[in-house]
């Protein structure tokens, strides 16, 4: 194996994570934190430590499936604490980190976004929709 250099070493490293290459690890990462029920758990965190059955309730249409795979990936990845409370019954609370309160301020801005320019959104698509009547657009992109 011939010897690198400090330099090559930094850019080797640096090259090892660049989230537009298709084997960085960041693009897992990014994959993970972009989904719709990642972006809402850490919101509603937000507001302090709750129980999975708070956060089913606050979160409209999320599945128990779903809300079960977010908070475990969520633990993992070290954006969450769950914390077990022995009791009858045991009680369960989620709360976020420091990481996860770092990750939460930047999706709260989204969400804050998506609520303030809905509308704005709305009309474009559908002046987009009026112009282009050939082409079909659905939720999970162009189809």
């Amino acid at each position: 194996m011939p010897t690198r250099t400090a330099e090559q070493r930094r850019q080797a490293e640096k090259a090892a994570y660049d989230a537009y290459l298709a084997a960085c690890p960041t693009r897992k990462l990014l994959d993970e934190i972009a989904g719709k029920w990642v972006s809402l758990v850490l919101v509603a965190l937000g507001d302090g430590p709750q129980r999975y059955s708070d956060l089913s309730r606050r979160i409209a249409g999320v599945s128990q499936k779903m809300l079960t795979q977010t908070l475990r990936v969520l633990e993992r990845d070290g954006l969450i604490r769950r914390e077990v409370t022995p009791a009858v019954p045991v009680r369960v609370d989620y709360s976020l980190t420091p990481l996860g309160e770092s990750l939460r301020a930047l999706m709260a801005g989204f969400k804050e976004w998506a609520e303030v320019n809905f509308e704005a959104v709305d009309a474009a698509r559908a002046d987009y929709d009026a112009r282009t009547p050939d082409l079909t657009i659905g939720p999970g992109g162009a189809g």
